[in-house]
């Protein structure tokens, strides 16, 4: 017998190749059966998926035995891991993993609609085995992915500013870890939704699209505070399915649902979402897709974390010198250059409009607003993070690396729609308004109106 550890095997329990599981009644009478999914929980465990109540399961629970044979789909290496039941979860990060990659393997084999993931049963590894088998040589990776983890860490902590941080995150995903589609979201806790605030190798950037927690793959990842990873990618995992479905759910019209529609892949095969966490609290996630199947293993996935977890220490660091930055007043005045411009603020849900043309809402929206107003009483351009974070008007969420966030958004949002507002960073926790066109100002409370979108 061959001893090895199980997190060395974690290539045998991405669901490529079916496991088999054999259990016995109290009799001692054997059962053995395909399993859809042996999930890898930790160095000493791992989780059966539980979607039928046949012999199998009673089995377990009447023996609390049972032992499951897996194959490494690369070098076909077989080993048999013997089990012994702990408990079975219905919720929580294992629970929510376990059933995002059901539903992909589900899809993938035709099964959609019909592998339902009741619950995952917690197994103890008492023994793992080496079974005879020919096999094949381990493949050379197509990289070094610790390297680039460590790599992509130092570059991020070279970032003097959070947009600067975002951007070098996701070029450093697409330089060193080969991942071409990939996004950025932060969360608004009061609101229990996250927003895009970057994105690379899409058509659109989709800057300010919102996604609520628990909707789709990015949705749950935030909600579990656990990585969220699916192979074969399935219409129930889809983000226009998701956040459709949602909006029905609430009684919205699918074309009202999301001012900024939400970028993406097409047809994705293959989806990782990983969050952003510091302290255990939930600053965001990070998430990426290809459009080939099976692109994103356990290794990539630790990976992942790692930046992930190093990213999130980042930002709640930047926010920390921003506010050692005293305040300071300014008054340059730039005289417009063009006609004068409607800027409409509608207080339900602080949506501001450029003419007819929904901009930004939300917490960046109150922030715009509290901007030009001051800057049309007084002819200030220059202002601090500080004073925004004392503000009590703004009303801004306890974290507060989310006021980071929305100036990065809010910035984007401006510099996309090409419009006379643009906010400039001038310094650490310093950023200049400049407004080139003469401003109508006008609070028009109420709900702000279902109009076209630039």
């Amino acid at each position: 017998m061959t001893l090895v550890t199980l997190d060395v095997l974690r290539g045998s329990l991405e669901g490529f190749v079916p496991s088999i599981l054999a259990t016995c009644d109290d009799e001692g009478m054997p059962n053995v059966s395909l399993i859809s999914q042996v999930h890898y929980v930790d160095r000493e465990h791992v989780a059966l998926s539980y979607q039928f109540f046949n012999k199998t399961r009673k089995n377990i629970l009447a023996t609390r035995q049972a032992s499951v044979m897996i194959v490494d789909p690369a070098t076909v290496a077989t080993h048999r891991l013997t089990l012994s039941y702990v408990e079975t979860q219905t919720s929580g990060p294992v629970f929510e993993s376990m059933k995002a990659k059901l539903a992909g393997i589900a899809s993938h084999t035709g099964m959609a609609g019909i592998f339902k993931l009741l619950g995952a049963d917690i197994f103890r590894v008492t023994a793992i085995e080496a079974l005879p088998s020919l096999t094949l040589p381990q493949p050379v990776p197509a990289r070094d992915l610790l390297s680039a983890a460590r790599r992509t860490c130092a570059e991020l902590s070279a970032a003097a500013e959070l947009d600067e941080l975002m951007d070098v995150t996701l070029d450093a995903l697409h330089r060193r870890f080969g991942i071409a589609h990939s996004m950025a979201l932060m969360v608004d806790p009061a609101l229990g939704r996250l927003y895009t605030i970057a994105s690379r190798g899409y058509l659109v950037s989709g800057i300010g699209s919102e996604v609520a927690l628990g909707e789709g793959i990015i949705g749950v990842a935030a909600r579990e505070r656990t990585p969220i990873r699916i192979g074969h990618m399935t219409s129930e995992y889809r983000y226009g399915a998701a956040v459709r479905d949602s909006a029905r759910r609430s009684g919205m019209n699918w074309s009202q649902a999301t001012e900024i529609p939400f970028p993406g892949l097409a047809a994705p095969a293959s989806q990782i979402a990983v969050p952003i966490l510091c302290g255990g609290d939930l600053i965001g996630v990070l998430f990426a897709e290809s459009e080939q199947a099976m692109r994103f293993n356990y290794d990539d996935e630790d990976a992942l974390m790692l930046v992930a977890g190093h990213l999130g220490a980042l930002i709640r660091l930047l926010q920390l010198d921003d506010d050692a930055v005293p305040m300071r007043m300014a008054n340059d005045i730039a005289p417009p250059s063009e006609a004068a411009v409607l800027v409409r603020h509608f207080a339900a849900d602080d949506s501001v409009f450029l003419g007819h043309d929904y901009l930004i809402k939300g917490v960046a929206g109150r922030i715009l607003w509290k901007l030009l107003d001051e800057n049309a009483k007084t002819g200030r351009t220059e202002f601090n993070t500080r004073e925004l974070r004392l503000d009590p008007g703004l009303r801004l969420p306890q974290n507060s690396e989310n006021l980071d966030a929305r100036l990065v958004l809010l910035r984007k949002r401006l510099d996309e729609r090409g419009s006379c507002i643009r906010i400039e960073k001038c310094e650490r926790g310093r950023f200049r308004l400049h407004v080139s066109a003469a401003l109508v100002l006008q609070d028009a409370g109420g709900a702000a109106p279902r109009l076209s979108i630039i």
